[in-house]
């Protein structure tokens, strides 16, 4: 399994690219979603893995059902050890302070968001496609860690594998939006294309400095999910592909 890490973020955590799991064909091979047709049974031994690198129980590996938007949720264990947990509800973010619980999102071109408190020792991880960027899913999971005791600038934020500006073309009123909501730089204009192209890890770190996180403290991998063949990519496999499930793993220390 091959786990890609940010250097900013101290907690166990991951952003796992398609290789070291059990699924096959379009869902090759470290499917983390039953949604997409996969075999469940597949599924689960794709998340026992993931559990173990994320250094938990999979009981404790908690996820959410994502639905675009901007709901946050607290993240408590409470399945049986060793069985997969059902979904908490429905939301894009969840948070934990529970040294030994995991919280993951599943993604496949949207943004994969993982947040730590190293002073307060919360850690939560978001779900951005274009929608929950321009909601600021990003500001509304900060907000959450902020009413349980969390300050802006103690925050260490990692915005992983995506699609990038290079592979998201965007047309119609989609372009003045987030021109309107970020500032210019995150609409590329191409010479010769009438589509634009969008820049969401920047609209997520502008969201993130307007909320009081230093800049110096975000770090956006650079990793294409639609040009790079070791991720799963909705947009790339025309809807028929697995989900990745990004995970960070509150710690006590």
């Amino acid at each position: 399994m091959e786990l890609i890490t940010s250097a900013l973020i101290r907690a166990p955590h991951g952003f796992p690219t398609r290789e070291g799991g059990v699924s096959v064909g379009a869902f090759a091979s470290l499917n983390a979603a039953v949604s997409v047709g996969d075999e469940r049974a597949h599924v689960e031994e794709n998340l026992r893995r993931l559990a173990q690198a994320a250094q938990v129980d999979l009981s404790r590996l908690l996820t959410v059902s994502q639905v675009h938007g901007d709901r946050v949720l607290q993240a408590r264990p409470g399945g049986a050890p060793g069985v997969v947990s059902p979904p908490l509800g429905e939301a894009d973010a969840l948070w934990t302070q529970e040294p030994g619980v995991a919280v993951g999102i599943r993604t496949a071109d949207c943004l994969p968001i993982l947040l730590e408190d190293p002073v307060g020792r919360r850690v939560a991880a978001a779900h951005a496609g274009w929608r929950g960027v321009l909601s600021e899913i990003a500001a509304r999971t900060l907000e959450a860690l902020e009413a349980a005791g969390s300050r802006a600038g103690d925050l260490r934020v990692a915005i992983g594998p995506c699609i990038q500006r290079c592979c998201f073309e965007v047309d119609g009123e989609l372009p003045e939006r987030f021109e309107r909501a970020f500032g210019a730089e995150v609409v590329v204009r191409v010479p010769g294309k009438e589509k634009r192209h969008l820049d969401l890890p920047l609209a997520v770190r502008r969201t993130l400095v307007r909320a009081g996180v230093p800049e110096v403290q975000v770090e956006a991998i650079a990793a294409c999910t639609s040009c790079d063949r070791r991720f799963f990519s909705h947009r790339r496999d025309r809807g028929v592909t697995g989900r990745h499930l990004s995970f960070i793993t509150c710690s006590s220390t």
